[in-house]
């Protein structure tokens, strides 16, 4: 066995981890349809992953007006409390931790899949010109509606909601979801957004609504037992800045004073090149935080070893890699090979590609070994 720092353990803020490698957030609209709650499914599959220093739900909407895909999970109703706390008793005593990561996909949603066919909202009334799934076929997102400042208080109540309810699950905390192009990062963003009001304008106005969501959450749990994801340097479902770089050092620079358990970030194009500009340093960005930086984008084991080894990241987070394979952790710790992910099977469906990709036997860890 390898003594890099990647495979030993960590504490984020007030989360005790057994090695710094995460299970990233992943979407995989398997909730059921009615009521979008998890099930004995999603029991199985997350407890599968127990072996990761840190399990991230998928991103998980806050209210129905949150939703912006067909079949993904929601933390607003007793029944989804219910099965969330399925998921975290069972993720428990295999052993792991598990945080749940809050969503509202703001203006990336269908009209399809809003409360009686409404508009999705936004900051301002402009599509993302992104795609969705409304439970049949891949269309365009629809044309959102602007908030009205008098909305600001019942969207931020319904963050609060959403942490309470993550409390009662049983969580061992949460994030606080504002990248990807949804709602708070279309409200960080001048490219959505276009406002004139105090969520508008200034780095100040348009950031107002992410500290304002995190207060909220604030009210509920300790800071060590919070997280936030940050994509300043995406485009992700349309969501641009004409000045990423000053957007990120503005927005790191106040999340410093949270003490908050780690910051979450995208480092370049969400899924895609890890890039961004030229007068960003990501190591002073860590600097500045001075709390746990979660690094994801791309990595294999061999650039989380080094970026953890060389201090550019104390935790870092895997997506697809945690798809095909449940026990991730250990295959990295023993430099095992990995199974190859089925795309067609990401989203959508049952037990195939979601609990049946196979653990290490035990002839293939004694050869790795």
């Amino acid at each position: 066995m390898t003594e890099h720092a990647l495979f030993t353990p960590f504490t984020a803020g007030k989360i005790d981890l057994k090695n710094r490698i995460v299970m990233a957030p992943l979407t995989r609209n398997r909730a059921k349809p009615e009521d979008d709650t998890p099930y004995d499914l999603h029991v199985e599959y997350y407890t599968q992953r127990a072996g990761a220093g840190l399990i991230i739900t998928e991103a998980t909407q806050i209210t129905p007006e949150g939703k912006g895909y067909a079949w993904t999970p929601g933390i607003y109703s007793d029944a989804q409390v219910e099965g969330w706390k399925r998921v975290t008793d069972s993720v428990h005593a295999a052993g792991g931790k598990i945080v749940m990561q809050l969503w509202h996909v703001g203006r990336v949603s269908h009209t399809s899949l809003q409360e009686d066919g409404k508009k999705p909202v936004a900051p301002s009334a402009i599509a993302s010109g992104a795609p969705t799934f409304d439970g049949t076929q891949m269309v365009e997102t629809s044309e959102p509606r602007a908030l009205e400042l008098s909305e600001i208080p019942r969207i931020l109540a319904d963050y609060r909601h959403a942490a309470e309810n993550a409390k009662k699950a049983g969580f061992d905390g949460i994030e606080l979801h504002a990248a990807n192009g949804y709602l708070l990062d279309q409200f960080m963003k001048d490219g959505p957004n276009k406002r004139d009001d105090a969520y508008g304008g200034s780095l100040e106005n348009r950031t107002k609504l992410t500290f304002e969501a995190l207060d909220a959450l604030l009210q509920v749990w300790e800071p060590g037992r919070v997280g936030i994801r940050l994509s300043p340097f995406s485009g992700a479902n349309g969501a641009t800045d004409s000045d990423p770089a000053k957007l990120a050092e503005f927005v790191i620079e106040k999340l410093a004073k949270y003490n908050l358990a780690y910051l979450h970030m995208i480092e370049g194009q969400t899924g895609g090149p890890r890039e961004w500009p030229n007068e960003t340093n990501m190591d002073e960005l860590k600097k500045t935080f001075g709390g746990a930086w979660m690094g994801n984008n791309g990595y294999d084991r061999d650039m989380a070893i080094k970026a953890v080894d060389e201090g550019h990241a104390d935790l870092v987070a895997f997506g697809v890699p945690y798809i095909a394979n449940p026990d991730l952790a250990q295959r990295l710790e023993m430099n095992a090979p990995l199974n190859a992910p089925d795309k067609a099977t990401f989203y959508g469906g049952g037990a195939k590609g979601y609990t049946d990709y196979p653990f290490l036997t035990e002839e293939q860890a004694k050869k790795a070994g």
